[in-house]
């Protein structure tokens, strides 16, 4: 799979693509579907795949004060597309220059920048300035811009619209089975470990450091999971995430515990799956009163995990 950044690094090898365009944050089922019609029309016209991205995301862009919860950083996305098997990902920064652009420019960019063999979008697929640019307009243009339009119909599951937003709510609540259910797989967070204040290898609990690399998480709490980047397999572990406000912390942090591993993880990549949520995030009024408590989260966590 190749990475494109920015219309300026298409070659004329780019061109003649079956493309999709959208955020894919979270990359559920409905994303998923989409993908899988792509694919279908790439087979069809005997051409290449190639999805079209943005970072960051619009609405985070849109909205920076109160931008929504991001269930998938860049990094996160790339390894999901590379399971998707696409030929080529376009990833575009968004900023005035898109958040001005005519529905009407955009689609020409597909029709002449791409030369796109087809598009396949989401039934609510919006884009151009204002949104203008409607899925089912950019349908009734798609002869006129020469390439053919194929609108993905909602993915629905137990009578509901599988959706990036019904996915945040459901992580928020921390439904994490309703949120699999949704996803397709276990939700997971992907990092770089890195040096924290060692705490936790003083209190007993030594914890690999992931930075979040989002202005708002999903999730937040103490929770069983299982770390894959530890070894040949998944482990088993408990997890914090958030502030740490017991130590006085303010940045969300991503704090996991393996269960009897003694290795070395700094600098290495590591994801991170939730499995089940123990507890919301509390502060104690000192660190013996945090301990004994880690304590009772290791001992649910291993439950839970069966280890």
């Amino acid at each position: 799979m190749e990475l494109i950044r920015g219309l300026a690094n298409l070659r004329p090898h780019h061109r003649g693509c079956a493309v999709t365009v959208g955020g894919f944050d979270g990359l559920h089922l409905g994303h998923q579907a989409l993908i899988g019609r792509l694919h279908d029309a790439a087979t069809r016209l005997s051409c290449p795949t190639m999805l079209v991205s943005f970072e960051p995301m619009p609405r985070e862009y849109l909205a920076p004060q109160s931008p929504p919860a991001r269930l998938t950083t860049w990094r996160e996305r790339w390894h999901l597309f590379k399971e998707l098997q696409l030929d080529h990902v376009l990833l575009l920064r968004f900023g005035e220059g898109l958040r001005r652009l005519p529905g009407e420019d955009f689609a020409q960019i597909l029709a002449c920048d791409l030369n796109a063999a087809a598009v396949v979008v989401g039934h609510d697929f919006k884009f151009g300035r204002g949104g203008e640019m409607s899925a089912a307009a950019l349908a009734a243009g798609g002869e006129r811009f020469g390439f053919t339009v194929d609108v993905v119909p909602p993915v629905m599951v137990e009578g509901e619209r599988v959706s990036s937003s019904g996915v945040r709510a459901a992580l928020g609540r921390g439904d994490l089975a309703h949120a699999e259910r949704w996803l397709g797989r276990p939700y997971s967070m992907i990092g770089r470990v890195v040096h924290g204040s060692h705490l936790g290898r003083e209190l007993g609990f030594a914890t690999a450091n992931v930075k979040l690399h989002r202005k708002r998480t999903p999730l937040a709490g103490i929770f069983a999971v299982r770390v894959r980047g530890a070894g040949q397999e998944m482990l088993p572990g408990v997890a914090s995430l958030g502030t740490r406000p017991t130590v006085g912390g303010t940045e969300p942090l991503l704090e996991a515990h393996v269960f009897d591993f003694a290795g070395d993880l700094y600098g290495r990549e590591i994801e991170v799956e939730f499995v089940e949520k123990l507890r919301e995030e509390e502060h104690f009024v000192d660190l013996a009163a945090l301990t004994r408590q880690m304590h009772v989260d290791a001992a649910q966590a291993r439950r839970i995990l069966e280890c």
